[in-house]
């Protein structure tokens, strides 16, 4: 009977364990829902030049679920294609999107 108590410790160590790996996993995704618009296909085109790709991705992926979807066809198009893209700007005024 002194086993069960401890069994019961390891199980719970266990399931918290399994618990906090799954959340920091999900945590480390790099952009939820890019996939709604195709925005991971439209924003690898885009920033397929970038020097920071990661970035780049990042806030494109922001700016294509925010536009609906709608991304500058490649690297050095025009932003006029979407004018959604187009006008988003950061807390200093500036453009937001890549």
């Amino acid at each position: 009977m002194t086993h069960l108590p401890f069994s019961i410790l390891l199980i719970a160590t266990l399931l918290f364990t399994s618990v906090a790996a799954a959340t920091t996993e999900a945590s480390l995704a790099p952009s939820p829902n890019l996939g709604t618009f195709g925005c991971d296909d439209k924003c690898g085109k885009r920033c397929a030049n970038a020097g920071y790709k990661e970035r780049c991705m990042k806030y494109c992926g922001i700016c294509c679920n925010k536009c609906q979807g709608c991304v500058p066809s490649s690297p050095y198009a025009d932003k006029a294609e979407c004018p959604c893209y187009r006008d988003l700007k950061n807390s200093k005024g500036k453009d937001k999107c890549p």
